[in-house]
């Protein structure tokens, strides 16, 4: 993911990340600019989503939503998938959206989630997650499917509450989009998310949404810095990242990052 200089200039993809095969379900997550072109270009198929979740009204998050519900069902022509997102994303909110339009939302099921409001796709529970953020009704999702929870906080400042969100993820997923300690409003920065992880204590943690200054400053160390104060495995996620994520569940899944 990226900041808006960084998907302006395409330094990073922009095209969100998916999650693949978790309950037999593929979920594509925030899919900005780019994300119908790296799904083919990393040898997926949009045709075969069950859901597009989409946490806020900002570009970089949205821009390919549409498409990609075009492709998961079937150039709609099928009721078919799933559609969650925030209120500003699938309603509008003030200046916020809405970013689908009611044509796209036709065919899908669709649910609006604020913070603590849960949805499911089968055998999979899809909870919402407080945010701090230019859009104020900006969510994170927390999966959980045979208590194997990915949680992911999309764009949030750090907050003292924000751990219980993600409370108990295996693999947390969070936008970090500053190095050190340069926080801007509205998002972390890697001396936030050294809180947090400690805070989760995940399995795995992934830094994405990685902005100009976090790219240029060598994520890749940033996310050794996490690692060495928390004791937890983390990585910096890079374009066309996949993760196999066997070793943590009893069937493989997969998340291939495209931002």
């Amino acid at each position: 993911m990226a900041d808006a200089f960084a998907t302006i200039t395409q330094h990073r993809m922009t095209g969100g990340f998916r999650i693949d095969g978790i309950g037999g379900k593929n979920i594509h997550i925030d899919p900005g600019p780019g994300a119908l072109v790296r799904t083919y270009q990393f040898g997926l198929d949009p045709r075969k989503l069950n859901a597009v979740l989409v946490s806020h009204c900002h570009t970089d998050h949205y821009s390919d939503a549409e498409v990609l519900i075009e492709a998961m069902t079937q150039g709609m022509t099928q009721n078919k998938g799933s559609v969650i997102g925030s209120r500003s994303v699938i309603k509008g909110f003030k200046k916020f959206g809405p970013c689908i339009s009611q044509y796209h939302l036709n065919r899908p099921k669709v649910a609006v989630l604020n913070p603590d409001k849960i949805t499911k796709i089968d055998g999979i529970k899809i909870r919402g997650t407080k945010t701090i953020h230019g859009d104020p009704t900006n969510i994170g999702f927390n999966i959980s499917f045979d208590d194997f929870i990915i949680s992911y906080t999309s764009d949030t400042e750090y907050f003292k509450d924000l751990h219980k969100y993600h409370a108990r993820a295996d693999i947390l997923i969070a936008s970090v989009i500053r190095p050190k300690n340069e926080r801007i409003r509205g998002h972390m920065c890697t001396e936030d998310f050294i809180k947090l992880v400690d805070e989760v204590s995940p399995e795995l943690a992934i830094m994405t949404h990685l902005g100009m200054k976090m790219i240029f400053n060598d994520a890749k160390k940033e996310a050794n810095i996490v690692k060495k104060s928390t004791g937890v495995n983390t990585v910096a996620a890079f374009d066309g990242m996949k993760k196999d994520l066997s070793l943590l569940m009893e069937k493989q899944k997969t998340i291939n990052d495209f931002k």
